[in-house]
């Protein structure tokens, strides 16, 4: 693998500065932006990577598919380059935390979890109109910044829809979750029905990600978490999350109602587009008569 750039490093204009963290696609350093004056956030995949053909196509995907969306609440991707033979993405440098870490803390207040919800929701909207599924939302990919403003990160998985596709899959990808943790599509605990199985994921796979972090931003933990991997994934088939009431007495009933039908188990009985999502969500926080 090739080593960890050092403080003031170039990349084409751009010199680093320091590294800000580091995941299974890249390492992110914040750095600065001589041509516009500015400070980005730079992921560069590391060498070996890039010699990966799959690896390096899903890197470009997620800068194909991130710099087709222009959105508040998705990160804007600014550039792309090539740095001794490892692909970067510029980004905008964010301030804040991810919603993991908010988590952490436990359940959040109920007109916060509204305001993230209806956020999450607009990015994804804005995602879905131009063809491109996310396949691995999670609180991970979440970002809250220091104002408040929620962004989508890594759509490093983003499924660009394409005109054939094999209706039925196969459960290949399943397999691999379990006997090889990482290389299945998407985040086990977070992953709907139909991607635990192998099959096409559509929007609606979104919104079961979605609801599965909504339900943990009222309850303050998580919708389907087993000791094992297999277990998680048979729980997200064949179980029901805990009831919303259990943990907060308070929740709405129509709350209730929209993460339900978030998480059913079949995609054609979940909500059928995110501004259906949006608009009942809209509804929790509208002044009543």
């Amino acid at each position: 693998m090739n080593k960890e750039l050092s403080a003031n490093t170039s990349l084409s204009h751009y010199r680093i500065v320091s590294k800000i963290g580091a995941g299974g696609m890249g390492e992110v350093y914040r750095a600065h932006d001589a041509r516009l004056d500015r400070e980005v956030a730079i992921k560069v995949l590391p060498a070996d990577f890039a010699t990966d053909k799959d690896r390096l196509q899903r890197f470009e995907q997620e800068a194909k598919a991130t710099s087709a969306l222009n959105h508040p609440n998705i990160l804007t991707v600014y550039d792309i380059g090539d740095h001794e033979g490892s692909p970067f993405i510029v980004a905008e440098l964010l301030d804040g935390e991810e919603l993991r870490d908010r988590l952490e803390e436990g359940p959040i207040p109920f007109r916060k979890v509204v305001d993230y919800a209806q956020q999450i929701v607009g990015g994804l909207s804005a995602a879905h109109e131009k063809g491109i599924v996310h396949r691995d939302l999670k609180p991970e990919n979440v970002f809250i910044t220091k104002d408040d403003r929620v962004k989508i990160l890594d759509f490093g998985l983003a499924k660009l829809r394409e005109k054939t596709q094999d209706p039925h899959g196969s459960e290949d990808a399943t397999r691999k979750a379990i006997t090889s943790p990482g290389t299945v599509m998407g985040t086990v605990g977070y992953m709907s029905p139909e991607q635990v199985r192998g099959r096409v994921a559509d929007y609606r796979s979104d919104i079961f990600s979605f609801g599965a972090i909504l339900h943990e931003m009222i309850t303050g933990r998580r919708a389907f978490q087993h000791e094992t991997m297999a277990e998680t994934m048979a729980a997200i088939l064949k179980e029901e999350p805990e009831d919303l009431s259990e943990s907060n007495p308070n929740v709405s009933l129509s709350l209730e109602r929209i993460v339900r039908r978030c998480l059913e188990k079949k995609p054609e009985r979940r909500f059928q587009s995110t501004s259906d999502l949006g608009f009942a969500l809209e509804s929790l926080s509208a002044p009543t008569s």
